[in-house]
């Protein structure tokens, strides 16, 4: 997939990505993307957002990076 792939603008504004690279790129319906636009350059970065089980393995290498340093909840949370 090396080629420069040529698309066009619905009426609407709507662009199709080229189906060769919706493949590669693993794009389905509802993909989000986050969009830029500088001179005549227009570039799409694909956007996933984490999951839950992302999230809780934040958790669990933050709560384990905290108990090895010694800082505990009460260091972090406090009362305005």
């Amino acid at each position: 997939m090396e080629e420069v792939q040529i698309t066009t603008t619905s009426p609407k504004g709507q662009v199709v990505i080229p189906q060769e690279i919706r493949e590669h790129l693993k794009i389905e319906a509802g993909t989000k993307f986050a969009v830029y636009g500088r001179g005549d350059t227009i570039i799409f970065k694909k956007v996933e957002l984490p999951t839950v089980k992302d999230f809780e393995r934040l958790t669990s290498f933050g709560s384990a990076f905290a108990k090895k340093k010694g800082i505990r909840e009460s260091d972090v949370l406090k009362d305005d």
